[in-house]
């Protein structure tokens, strides 16, 4: 049985995010704990991964949003761990005037093409990363690219409640990894 792993982004996910409405839904998803949400420190975030990793019984598929899709970019770079794959959320361009100050460890992102499968879920209208961006990191990583349309930062703020579309991408991709 596949593990599936939450990386919600700085600030962590509230109650209308849809991680953590899937996670009320299943509590078999875990989500990765670094020591502090709101001011993330690269390493830290790192070390969060790996102990979330190491804890998994087989391969998990990491669902990362915003931030924490910058942070799957670092990770499997430059930790072995394995994964079977990564389904990145609203990818942030850290050079847009959006990009969080306290994030500014982050925003030298690794351009290498993963090492697992990984798909992109993007907005046409997110305030945090034109989608020229998202498909130039799309073709970096070796991602495959959903564009939902505009959606904003999907997240919260979204209004998507359980995002049943989001999570019948994740199981299409889980599928077919």
């Amino acid at each position: 049985m596949t593990e599936f792993i939450h990386l919600p982004g700085i600030g962590n996910s509230g109650e209308a995010h849809w991680q953590s409405r899937w996670e009320q839904a299943d509590p078999a998803i875990r989500r990765f704990n670094p020591s502090s949400w709101d001011h993330p420190d690269l390493v830290d975030w790192l070390a969060a991964l790996d102990r979330a990793v190491s804890a998994a019984k087989t391969p998990p598929v990491l669902v990362a949003h915003s931030l924490a899709c910058l942070l799957v970019a670092y990770w499997q770079s430059r930790r072995p761990g394995p994964v079977k794959g990564a389904l990145l959320v609203a990818v942030p361009d850290p050079r847009s005037p959006a990009f969080p100050a306290e994030a500014a460890a982050f925003a030298s992102v690794p351009e290498e093409r993963f090492r697992f499968p990984s798909m992109i879920v993007a907005s046409t209208d997110d305030p945090y990363a034109s989608l020229p961006y998202v498909e130039a990191r799309a073709g970096q990583w070796g991602s495959d690219l959903v564009n939902i349309g505009a959606k904003g930062h999907i997240n919260g703020g979204s209004n998507l409640g359980d995002w049943p579309e989001g999570r019948r991408i994740l199981m299409e991709f889980h599928a077919r990894i």
